[in-house]
């Protein structure tokens, strides 16, 4: 190990944070040198490579769109650091989630940019650094050198003290390099608080310059994963307010049935999506963890949303279904629905085969006041968001 590489782990090891990480394959030797140098039982907590395509799968527990990308690491290093919290419970605020992937120079050509993401995952943060290397200048060998310096560097950049310096990285041969980090703002733990589960809910002051109140809290909520918000939503929120005489929120949960919780990054670039609205942050992933939280609200949903509240797969059986919807309307919560296409034909809720006791907690919109066909995953599909999260 080179004198300055044994230095840096030298200079995580002194640190107080404890770390859980999983690479890839590119950038793996980073965990041999952590392990090579004395002091190692004080900061890896466990160190993975879900090498193959079903071994991701395995480790992130959905399939990611791409095995190396940006989001990919960014999944990798959310479920390290809640390994890290079941690893080492007593403080959060000492653990780290490291994710890597990279796509190096192999014995065959590739297609795609030789190139490398490398993502940490701390309560109080999210970053991620991604570096394209040039594919006619460097060895396998020398890709994969940068590559463990780069999840090094990361971790000695989220680990140092005051007194040490931050770890740079300097491309060559007109490389690309690029940085994108959010930490809580000093003073205000809220988002840590909603990531550790300390907190249910949230409002947010990052979106809106009136954020939701408290009381009363039987408004009318649109929940959803704004990814991103496009007009269509914005529609919907200025009718329902005006169908329902009472204020609009959105609810954005950070948990997800199906994949992981939002990181820092996703919840900055969704609210900036967001801006000029109130929103709640919560982590109510089912609308029985909803009704929970905002007893007495309208929920505001398209008529695919409120399918599958009614579809039974999404609960394993018809009496757990029905469990749902009963605390549903036990906590006074109603449905305000709008007609959306479903499998290409528009489908309003007079369309839909629902159960009676989910029925009578519907109102629906006539498609003569409401349809826009157009939904956040076509927008996503074409590539027409903004850096700040907006569509044009």
């Amino acid at each position: 190990m080179q004198p300055d590489r044994e230095k840096l782990v030298q200079q995580i090891h002194a640190g107080p944070m404890q770390v859980v990480l999983a690479v890839t394959g590119g950038g793996s030797t980073a965990i041999g040198d952590l392990l090579a140098v004395p002091g190692a039982s004080r900061t890896v907590l466990e160190a993975s490579v879900p090498y193959s395509a079903d071994a991701l799968v395995d480790y992130l527990g959905f399939e990611p769109d791409q095995s190396c990308s940006e989001a990919t690491a960014r999944a990798l290093a959310m479920v390290a650091f809640e390994r890290a919290r079941r690893l080492s419970p007593d403080d959060p605020y000492r653990l780290m989630g490291v994710g890597c992937t990279a796509s190096l120079a192999s014995d065959r050509e590739k297609r795609g940019p030789h190139r490398v993401h490398v993502a940490v995952q701390t309560a109080r943060g999210t970053q991620v650094v991604s570096w394209q290397f040039n594919k006619q200048q460097r060895s396998r060998a020398d890709e994969e050198d940068l590559s463990a310096g780069l999840v090094l560097g990361a971790i000695a950049n989220i680990d140092r003290s005051d007194e040490s310096p931050a770890v740079e990285f300097v491309p060559e041969f007109g490389e690309r390099l690029t940085t994108d980090r959010v930490e809580v703002p000093p003073g205000d733990d809220s988002w840590s608080d909603l990531l550790l589960g300390s907190a249910e809910r949230v409002a947010s002051h990052f979106s809106s310059q009136e954020p939701p109140t408290e009381k009363p809290l039987s408004q009318a909520i649109f929940p959803g994963a704004f990814n991103p918000l496009h007009e269509a939503h914005r529609q919907m929120v200025d009718l329902a307010g005006k169908h329902l005489s009472c204020p609009v929120a959105l609810e954005l949960s950070i948990t997800n049935v199906d994949k992981r919780p939002l990181d820092f990054l996703d919840i900055r670039r969704r609210l900036l999506g967001c801006r000029g609205l109130p929103v709640w942050l919560t982590r109510a992933a089912t609308f029985a963890e909803k009704a929970a939280l905002f007893p007495k609200a309208t929920f505001i949903v398209g008529a695919d949303t409120i399918a599958r509240v009614a579809d039974v797969n999404y609960y394993g059986n018809c009496q757990e279904r029905d469990a749902a919807i009963a605390a549903i309307a036990a906590s006074g919560c109603r449905f305000l629905v709008f007609g959306r296409l479903v499998e290409g034909k528009f489908c309003p809720l007079e369309g839909l085969d629902l159960p009676p006791a989910l029925r009578q907690l519907c109102e629906g919109i006539a498609e003569q006041t409401f349809r826009v066909d157009v939904s956040s995953s076509e927008i996503r599909e074409t590539g027409e968001i903004q850096e700040d999260g907006r569509n044009p």
